[in-house]
């Protein structure tokens, strides 16, 4: 301590400054208590940076594919914490929580004034995170633009599940909403995994190499058993039954299209290195009899800038041919690859034969759900460009291009896709819980589905 007066005061020389027993106190005591404040200060500042270093997620539509998301947000490097949450159904947001427990119960931090119900809670749980948070959207696809554009204002990185949109405007928007990212700075990540599967992307290498000669035509395949139609729950609003049965609805999803055969349409597109100019289809309802839009199978024919083509083909029908996967033919060889087919392969020749394999993957296992999220959360936390927006939406728009073809009946180019103002939910944005959906059953309980020739899809 150092030596005061009676008045509490330093005791100083005829000078004035401080005597050298004093002065030396003086410094001792002053270089402990810098040393103690720089102490304070580098605490703090621990604190503050492992504060700051912990990614809030918002999750927006806790569905399965929403917990699944979510799951692996948080089993990325680095401290994250789900932070709050929205779903129409206020029930699944309980489901989701119980599904996250008990593996991640220290991650979550959801108490129920941050757990949002009904149309306007994406609001309230994005608004609930700070500017650099994480927002994981996985509604049905209708939502999507109106989300995203949201998320991109206030300032947080975006996860987006597929679909991005289910007609031409809302694609139009995302992409809007994807330019303005860039400029904040904000990363966009989407749902198309199979981008991120290392095995598939060594193989688009190898093609890409010339492996198989120029590439003349690519297949994407969905085929296998019907799409379930969940009845409607008594007191349940039509609303609140057609988002339940979101998938077999067209101006929720899309269309089975476009919601599912979108991943083998991007993969197409990503070993062609562009886009179609152009599409015509066929598709129909043969033997389905559930009460909703859904046609039972489709067939797009997409051509290319150089004339190649494309064939997608989606069926859900029991009892009949199932395929799911890629199969990719060049000049002189093929390809079996794309998601439904894990283990993608390359052949010399145009038969799949093991006699005439050429390549197959032989590194280590990956998890393509995990790895985008590695990559989506890396680029954040170290600050690394990070915007899947263009080349996801194009798909996306692939594969709605080729839905206005089959169910119009007419060759659909891509500008006049794109181009399009049709929406399948107008005024969408002013839904409550209590609108009326843009479709409607019939007094059969019957609800309108797609006639080629006759509906109008520009």
């Amino acid at each position: 301590m150092m030596n005061m007066d009676s008045n509490g005061k330093m005791k100083t020389t005829s000078t004035g400054t401080p005597s050298a027993s004093t002065r030396r106190e003086f410094l001792s005591t002053s270089a402990r208590a810098a040393a103690g404040a720089a102490l304070a200060s580098a605490i703090a500042t621990r604190a503050y940076a492992a504060e700051n270093n912990t990614i809030k997620l918002a999750l927006v539509g806790c569905g399965d594919r929403g917990t699944g998301a979510t799951a692996q947000a948080l089993s990325t490097t680095g401290p994250v914490k789900l932070w709050a949450m929205a779903d129409f159904f206020a029930d699944r947001m309980s489901r989701t929580l119980n599904q996250l427990n008990p593996k991640f119960a220290a991650q979550l931090d959801v108490p129920l004034e941050r757990q949002f119900a009904g149309l306007e809670g994406f609001k309230q749980a994005i608004d609930a995170l700070d500017q650099g948070d994480v927002v994981l959207l996985a509604t049905p696809p209708a939502f999507r633009p109106i989300h995203v554009e949201y998320a991109v204002a206030k300032g947080v990185h975006v996860f987006m599940e597929k679909s991005f949109a289910v007609d031409a405007p809302g694609i139009r928007r995302v992409l809007k909403a994807g330019q303005l990212a860039a400029q904040k700075n904000l990363k966009i990540a989407s749902g198309l995994m199979s981008r991120h599967y290392v095995p598939l992307e060594q193989a688009v290498e190898q093609i890409h190499r010339g492996l198989i000669g120029e590439v003349i035509t690519c297949w994407a395949n969905r085929m296998h058993g019907p799409v379930d139609f969940k009845p409607r729950a008594p007191g349940m609003t039509e609303l609140a039954h057609q988002i339940n049965n979101y998938s077999n609805f067209t101006w929720l999803n899309g269309t089975f299209f476009v919601d599912w055969l979108i991943h083998n349409i991007d993969v197409c597109c990503w070993i062609k290195n562009g886009w179609p100019v152009s599409v015509q289809g066929i598709g129909g309802r043969q033997v389905r009899t559930a009460p909703d839009q859904l046609f039972d199978h489709y067939t797009a024919e997409y051509t290319f800038a150089d004339g190649t083509k494309m064939l997608a083909q989606g069926r859900h029908i029991t009892k009949a041919y199932d395929f799911f996967g890629n199969f990719i033919q060049g000049a002189t060889g093929c390809a079996l690859l794309g998601e439904g087919q894990p283990k993608p392969r390359i052949f010399k020749g145009h038969k799949p034969a093991s006699a005439n394999l050429l390549w197959q993957y032989t590194g280590a296992p990956c998890q393509q759900y995990q790895r985008e999220h590695d990559l989506f959360f890396d680029a954040i936390r170290n600050d690394r460009p990070y915007n899947e927006t263009e080349r996801s939406v194009k798909s996306c728009m692939t594969a709605i291009m080729g839905r206005m073809a089959c169910e119009s009946g007419q060759m659909i180019s891509w500008e006049d896709a794109f181009n399009s103002n049709l929406e399948l939910a107008p005024g969408l944005e002013g839904f409550t819980s209590d609108s009326s959906p843009p479709v409607l059953p019939d007094a059969h309980g019957q609800y309108p589905v797609a006639r080629p020739g006759i509906t109008r899809v520009l």
